[in-house]
């Protein structure tokens, strides 16, 4: 049945029966796909119906859906014409797995990060109130982003405008990446755990079905009265306290009843909040079961949730250092944001209860939050994903840098990331928080680097990035790197070029150097240098370094524009090397820059990715060949 869903309007003739049947098969085709490209899987698996239940009530494209995070969006894009490339989910030039505006035009907004779909679908209602388009903007909000400031922003502007025709439908599965926290999580599961209302709701509705032929139509019409009634038996909810009408609860896995509810909301031309419960992972055993661990997953067998072993990684190498720096030191402390798991936390959070703080999606208050601990006399260790640290840029300025506070931020996932693309590439980071006074950044490439850069940054007063990458170090041959810890460097005497790099990419840069040596029949002599503590760095020691080279290669896995590629090469550029005057010796260097240049990487894995960028050792050879041609 599934393939033959083009569009939203071949679900709307379907029946009750025929629903059930295509929810069973967007479900097998969610974890037969997921299983093979790794992806979201727990929360797709409890979205399939409510989607359903979405797009037969509503009319879109004219009518708007916004998915908030987006990485429950993929029964969206199986019903909107994107059924037969769903294989490609994730793979390098196939779909993405979150919405994508180029990609269709079902998908209302690119998501990545939490909160901003009810700013987004408020603004949408109020330009369709002024143009005077009627149509309805729809956002889909899980209940682990009311953890994040910003949907409550959203929301209090949403409390005066109640004549937009806007639905914040709350996707309540008690889960965000890791369970959520807060006190609205706990609002929300008095909603859902109110005896009273339970009670009344199930009476009621259980003596108008029994009524012949008229009960259905009661219970519908009663949904009034019983939204009245409710509001005398359980406490109102603070969205009510705010202005907003709220409808709930509601069972996001049976279509039927929720589209009741939404066609009676859709009547009433309001704003208004429509609080359903779904289940992660609903229909597979193993995600219903370990619903965190199948939020979101590499590839696995599907018939029995087999992961493969990862193996060690610097996510699991962090938390190790957690734990033995906090065994030997009271004041040290883990914040993250809702991503225990994710960022090698879990055993911290165990051992040490009290010193570890889940602070649900909320990195600007993280962030402060830190500050504030670090204010105290506490060490405060704050780790997120990359992506997310872009949104606690102005805490880390304001509060904790001109404070001038020591904080360590632990950055996970940087560089390029497989998979989840657009929104998730962790490549800003560097030019963002290099322009912050005072920060010192480290980008270890190797585990004992890591282990190093941490016991540094812990004993800091300033503060101390330390970012890696997603996964494992890369094996290759390290052998004749010398010098100290910030700097190291692998020189033949007298190089032609010289490559400048830092992090993972590293590999690349000796592995291209190997290919053009002459050693191996290639024509000429290339060093390398590998920056750990990559800002600030030692401009004077990297200047003698590849003092009579002819070219300087910098070459750098991040943003070009305010990157260290970009601030190298201005050194090189203002200071005595450009005058020749380095120990009296001729000198013009070549600058040369190979980083990510004006654009935005989408998703794919990273082997695809290095080959668009020209940051595959056949690239980076091949592109300093010509350099040193011309």
């Amino acid at each position: 049945m599934l393939n033959e869903i083009k569009s939203p309007a071949d679900i709307k003739k379907l029946t009750y029966d025929e629903l059930k049947t295509l929810a069973g098969e967007i479900r097998a085709e969610i974890l037969n796909t997921v299983a093979k490209n790794g992806g979201h899987l727990a929360s797709n698996l409890g979205m399939v119906e409510a989607t359903l239940a979405l797009h037969r009530v509503f009319d879109a494209p004219e009518d708007k859906i916004i998915f908030d995070v987006g990485h429950q969006c993929y029964a969206h894009k199986l019903i909107t014409g994107r059924y037969e490339r769903f294989g490609t989910l994730r793979r390098y030039g196939g779909i993405s797995g979150f919405p994508d505006r180029a990609e269709s035009e079902y998908d209302t907004l690119n998501a990545g990060h939490s909160g901003p779909a009810i700013s987004a679908a408020l603004g949408i209602a109020a330009a369709n109130k002024i143009i005077g388009r009627d149509g309805y903007t729809i956002a889909v909000v899980g209940d682990g982003s009311f953890s994040n400031g910003m949907v409550y922003e959203a929301i209090e502007n949403c409390a005066g405008r109640r004549d937009l025709k806007l639905i914040i439908l709350l996707n309540d599965n008690e889960m965000s990446i890791s369970r959520s926290v807060g006190g609205m999580s706990a609002h929300l599961y008095r909603i859902r755990t109110s005896k009273h209302y339970l009670s009344f709701k199930h009476s009621l509705e259980n003596m108008l079905n029994k009524i012949p032929r008229v009960g259905h139509k009661l219970a519908v019409a009663a949904k009034w009265v019983k939204d009245y009634i409710k509001r005398g038996l359980a406490q109102e909810t603070v969205f009510e306290k705010l202005g907003i009408p709220y409808i709930g609860l509601v069972d996001g896995s049976d279509i039927e009843k929720l589209e009741d509810v939404l066609r009676e909301v859709k009547s009433r031309g309001e704003c208004c909040i429509v609080h359903m419960v779904t289940k992660k992972g609903k229909g597979c055993d193993f995600a219903e079961a370990h619903p965190e661990k199948y939020h979101s997953v590499e590839s696995f067998d599907a018939e029995t949730g087999d992961v493969p072993s990862c193996g060690e990684s610097f996510s699991s190498r962090f938390g190790e250092i957690m734990c033995r720096a906090a065994a030997e030191d009271g004041t040290i402390c883990a914040v993250t944001v809702a991503m225990c798991t994710g960022t090698g936390l879990v055993d911290f959070s165990r051992r040490y209860p009290s010193r570890f703080f889940d602070v649900g999606i909320a990195e600007e208050h993280a962030v402060a939050f830190c500050g504030g601990l670090s204010l105290s006399g506490m060490k405060p260790v704050c780790a997120m994903y990359s992506t997310f640290a872009q949104r606690s840029f102005d805490q880390l300025f304001h509060d904790v840098a001109i404070q001038r506070l020591p904080l360590t931020l632990a950055l996970d996932r940087c560089g390029l990331v497989p998979g989840d693309g657009i929104t998730h590439q962790g490549i800003y980071d560097v030019s963002l928080f290099s322009s912050i006074p005072g920060v010192v950044i480290y980008s270890p490439e190797t585990y004992d680097e890591q282990e190093e850069a941490f016991a540094r940054s812990l004993a800091s007063s300033e503060i101390d990035i330390v970012r890696y990458p997603k996964g494992a170090e890369i094996e290759y041959d390290r052998e004749g790197f010398i010098g100290g810890f910030d700097l190291k460097y692998r020189l033949p005497p007298s190089p032609d070029v010289v490559i400048v790099t830092y992090g993972r990419i590293t590999a690349n840069a000796v592995l291209a150097a190997k290919m053009l040596s002459e050693d191996n029949g290639g024509r000429y002599s290339v060093g390398v240098i590998k920056l750990v503590k990559i800002y600030p760095f030692d401009a004077d020691e990297i200047k003698k370094l590849c003092c009579g080279a002819k070219l300087v290669y910098l070459l750098e896995e991040g943003m070009k524009s305010g990157g260290i590629a970009e601030k190298l090469a201005a050194e090189f550029a203002c200071d005595d090397v450009a005058q020749n005057k380095v120990n009296g010796r001729s000198h013009e260097p070549r600058i040369a820059i190979r980083a990510i240049d004006g654009r935005f990487v989408s998703h794919g894995d990273v082997d695809s990715l290095y080959r668009e960028l020209g940051f595959t050792p056949d690239a980076i050879a091949a592109e300093i060949a010509s350099l040193m041609k011309d």
